[in-house]
């Protein structure tokens, strides 16, 4: 299974529902010989590895570096073959004992499906964050529904207007910026910025499958989805909160904190999953706008 967004290509698409049961198997790890101390690896020598890693062109992985463990722990979806395992061990040449890998079954893909809430030709996808610069209102989504996206509308039958994308950036980040040129819409907000972090109690809404919650499991997490060569998105927030289809773009946060754009993940919401959030503080400093 490989980490990709999951593109709607229609109303008459069915979605690829995946068993999400998260299978943590760690692979190719040498045994230590008794006695002997484990092997710690210093900050230049992870940083190496998890430019390797980016550098691997395996498809279908999310990978992040765990300073305090000493090494780089990748994720590898169902799609990842066992010849890309080795090719995943190898890249970090004679540095490999830095490297666990999870297997998990599903795919990680962006979260991206024909439906309802905010419409665009043959896509959905969920608002984000509303937020003003001047007298000028927006609102924040996924950059992969934006690339996908010139004009959004608040019905599937594309009469009631909501705006142009103005802006989006995807790959390497995952974020848009949409304006209201609808003046009859309202834009509440809430919401103050905020950085997630490692342990905290977060929440998700999205327009598939509404509100969930989960806790974070990591920061500045890197992602190569599926399907999307070269297209690695870096510097995710990774949880355990569920996501589907057409949840992409929608906001994670943590009581009035704004902490998040959901990217992707694999699973569902009935067996759980593995979900994927661009920080929301980078598409605010991006794009010089202010959260409501």
């Amino acid at each position: 299974m490989r980490i990709t967004p999951i593109h709607a290509r229609g109303p008459a698409t069915r979605l690829l529902a995946v068993a999400a049961a998260a299978i943590a198997l760690c692979l190719f790890v040498q045994p230590a010989a008794a006695n002997a101390a484990p092997r710690t690896y210093g900050a230049a020598t992870l940083t190496a590895v998890n430019n390797a890693v980016g550098r691997s062109g395996v498809d279908g992985i999310s990978w992040y570096t765990d300073a305090a463990g000493g090494h780089v722990v990748i994720t590898a979806d169902s799609s990842v073959s066992s010849a890309e395992i080795v090719t995943l061990k190898r890249a970090a040449g004679a540095n490999s004992g830095a490297v666990r890998i999870n297997r998990i079954s599903g795919v990680i893909t962006p979260l991206l499906s024909a439906g309802d809430a905010i419409y665009g030709g043959r896509y959905r996808c969920s608002l984000g964050f509303n937020v003003v610069s001047g007298s000028t209102y927006y609102f924040l989504t996924a950059g992969h529904c934006g690339s996908l996206v010139s004009t959004w509308y608040t019905n599937s039958s594309h009469t009631t207007l909501i705006g142009p994308t103005v802006s989006y950036s995807f790959p390497g980040n995952d974020y848009a910026l949409v304006r209201y040129n609808n003046t009859s819409l309202s834009h509440p907000g809430g919401y103050t910025v905020a950085d997630a972090v490692v342990g905290e109690s977060v929440t998700r809404k999205g327009s598939t499958t509404g509100t969930h919650s989960g806790t974070v499991t990591a920061l500045n997490v890197s992602v190569r989805y599926s399907g999307h060569p070269g297209g690695t998105v870096s510097g995710l927030i990774q949880t355990t909160v569920c996501a589907e289809g057409g949840d992409s773009g929608g906001p994670l946060y943590d009581g009035s904190k704004a902490l998040g754009l959901t990217s992707g993940g694999s699973g569902d919401c009935t067996s759980g999953g593995t979900t994927f959030f661009q920080p929301v503080r980078e598409a605010v400093n991006a794009y010089g706008v202010t959260i409501l």
